[in-house]
C-alpha cells in the first residue's frame, strides 16, 4: 500500500527516547544542541540556495528523522553538517529544483567558515561572498564522495522512506474554509501562520516527526488568530480539521517555547561553534569529561 500524501510515518515514544546518539553516550543536552543547529544550518543553506521554503522544509524533516531510535544515525558516526548537507541534496534532487554536488560543498564551506554558529542572519544576504566561496578541487572531490556515502546512508536508514508531507498548503486551505480572507488583516494572519510552520520545524519536540500536517497548520493558524487579534467561529472549529483539544494544546505551547529554547542556546554557545562534525563532537566530550561535566 502506498503511505498517503498527507500523511508522514510518525515517531514512536521509542525512537524518541533512546537515539544511537544515545547510545553511543552523548549528552542529550549535546545532542539537543546539535540537532537544533542542524536544522538551522539546513535552512540557512536552502535559502543560499535560493531553494523554495517547502523543499527547504523537506530536507529538514529528513535531516530530524535520521537520528531517530536506536537504528538512526549517530552523531559519533555522522557530523550533523555532512547529513543536513546530505539531506538537502537528496531532496532536492526529488524536486523541481536539484542542485549539483559542487554548488552544495561551496556552500556548506562557507557557512562552516563563519566564526559562530549563531551569525547575524546578514551574513545569509551577502550573496556575492557566498557565490565567491570554493574549495579546491581535491576538498571538492573528498566531500562529493562523502556526500554521495551520506546520501545513501540517509535511504537505508529511512527505509527509503523519504516522501515528506507538508503542513503549508493545508494552512490555505483551512483559512479558505474558515472564510479568513475576507477580513481586512488575513494576509497578516497568513504569515503570522507561516512563520509558525517554519518555527516548528526547529522545535526540540520534533513537532514534525510527532504530528501530522493537518494538525501542525490547525494550530499554527489557532496561534496567529490570537496573535493578530482575528476572530473565528465561536466553536470547536479545530475538530473539523482532526485535531483535539489536547493535541492543539500542545502544539501551540510547542511552538511557542521555540523561541525561548533558542535564545538559550544562542546563550550557551554564542562565542563558540556548535560541534557540526565528528571529530568536533569527540573534542566537546573530551572537554567536557576534563572539566567533569556530564
Amino acid at each position: 500500500m502506498q503511505p498517503s500524501p498527507l500523511a508522514n510515518p510518525l515517531a514512536t515514544v521509542a525512537q524518541l527516547r533512546e537515539t544511537g546518539s544515545q547510545l553511543d553516550a552523548i549528552p542529550r543536552q549535546l545532542e539537543d544542541s546539535i540537532r537544533f543547529a542542524g536544522a538551522r544550518l539546513t535552512q540557512s543553506a536552502g535559502i543560499l540556495l535560493r531553494l523554495p521554503q517547502e523543499v527547504v522544509a523537506q530536507a529538514v524533516v529528513v535531516f530530524s528523522r535520521f537520528w531517530l531510535g536506536g537504528e538512526g544515525g549517530s552523531l559519533a558516526e555522522f557530523g550533523a553538517m555532512q547529513v543536513s548537507a546530505a539531506s538537502i541534496y537528496l531532496t532536492t534532487k526529488l524536486s523541481p529544483y536539484p542542485k549539483s554536488p559542487r554548488s552544495i560543498v561551496n556552500v556548506y564551506a562557507y557557512l562552516d567558515s563563519l566564526q559562530y554558529t549563531y551569525f547575524e542572519p546578514d551574513l545569509l544576504h551577502q550573496e556575492t561572498k557566498a557565490k565567491d566561496y570554493y574549495v579546491s578541487e581535491g576538498t571538492y572531490q573528498i566531500r562529493k564522495t562523502e556526500l554521495f556515502e551520506t546520501e545513501q546512508r540517509i535511504l537505508k536508514t529511512l527505509g527509503f522512506q523519504v516522501q515528506v508531507a507538508l503542513p503549508y498548503a493545508l494552512c490555505v486551505t483551512y483559512l479558505q474554509a474558515l472564510d479568513v480572507f475576507s477580513h481586512p488583516r488575513a494576509s497578516d494572519l497568513a504569515k503570522r501562520a507561516t512563520a509558525h510552520l517554519n518555527t516548528a520545524l526547529l522545535s526540540p519536540q520534533m513537532l514534525y516527526l510527532t504530528h501530522q500536517p493537518p494538525s501542525l497548520a490547525t494550530a499554527a493558524i489557532y496561534l496567529a488568530a490570537k496573535e493578530t487579534g482575528i476572530k473565528l467561529p465561536d466553536v470547536e472549529w479545530w475538530e473539523v480539521f482532526d485535531t483535539g483539544r489536547e493535541e492543539l494544546g500542545f502544539l501551540v505551547v510547542g511552538m511557542l517555547s521555540v523561541e525561548a529554547f533558542a535564545e538559550e542556546e544562542r546563550k550557551i554557545w554564542k562565542a563558540t561553534k556548535v560541534p557540526m562534525t565528528v571529530e568536533a563532537v569527540e573534542a566537546e566530550m573530551l572537554k567536557r569529561s576534563r572539566d567533569g561535566e556530564d
